[in-house]
């Protein structure tokens, strides 16, 4: 049986209504029941919804926000983040001002925008926190992400301009099939290096731990796992690392995949 299963949020827990299956949590938390180590693995920050979803998981655990930019015990809020470049931070928000799009800002526990209006209204109730139009030099504390959020064909735009020193993860969610979220973290952080943290913390090698994703932000972590396995509705790149296959997360895609690990 493996020791660790890494769940993303949107396209694997959460379905096309922003809804998880009771089937799933049933699952989960069987799983964790028999002892496995359940830790959401997301783009999404340790605040609102993500935040309920680990404590529901694995309520003394860690798990990965911010595609392992922020990884924290939800438990006693021991964090392993790691800091933005500020050069980085400087060169996105001039960036921002001139391409006149939504650049989000954030820390391990709140969040800043560039241009307030719908589409950052839109993504905070997907969060499930509060709107707050608050500019990036009001943010307290230390920058650990930068996030773009644009419309779906204006990625490859964003895609192809410098980010020195710094990650992009382009990820979609099916709440907002027309947007696409391409998280900036520093160099060398990602979902793959927040995981292998994780597991370390749990004293967990590597081919005891399953990944279960659907998008090219998850590439990373299912790339250094024993166990990846991509969602049914997964993009191509999920696809291509996974080693198991499971069904669409609106047909209880995940459940099949705890089914899996407690059968390894």
């Amino acid at each position: 049986m493996l020791g660790l299963i890494c769940v993303d949020v949107d396209g694997t827990l959460v379905g096309t209504g922003n809804h998880v299956r009771e089937d799933v949590w049933v699952a989960l938390a069987h799983a964790r029941a028999q002892g496995v180590r359940i830790a959401l693995c997301s783009g999404r920050p340790a605040i609102g919804n993500a935040r309920t979803y680990a404590e529901r998981l694995d309520p003394d655990g860690w798990h990965v926000f911010q595609n392992g930019a922020s990884v924290v015990n939800v438990g006693d809020g021991r964090s392993l983040s790691a800091p933005f470049p500020k050069d980085g931070l400087a060169l996105l928000l001039d960036r921002a001002r001139h391409t006149d799009r939504l650049l989000e800002v954030y820390t391990d526990l709140e969040f800043a925008v560039t241009k307030p209006g719908d589409l950052a209204e839109r993504h905070a109730a997907l969060l499930g926190v509060p709107y707050e139009a608050r500019a990036p030099r009001d943010l307290p504390g230390s920058v650990v992400r930068t996030q773009w959020v644009v419309p779906r064909d204006e990625e490859t735009v964003v895609t192809a301009e410098a980010h020195p020193g710094m990650e992009l993860h382009p990820a979609g969610s099916p709440v907002m099939p027309e947007v696409m979220f391409i998280s900036v973290t520093a160099a060398g952080v990602s979902k793959g290096t927040a995981v292998q943290r994780v597991a370390a913390q749990y004293g967990l090698d590597m081919d005891r731990v399953m990944m279960v994703g659907d998008g090219e932000n998850d590439v990373t972590a299912m790339r250094v796992v024993g166990h990846p396995v991509a969602m049914g509705n997964a993009d191509a790149p999920a696809v291509a690392a996974s080693r198991y296959r499971v069904a669409h997360v609106d047909d209880g895609g995940l459940r099949e995949a705890v089914e899996l690990a407690l059968s390894l």
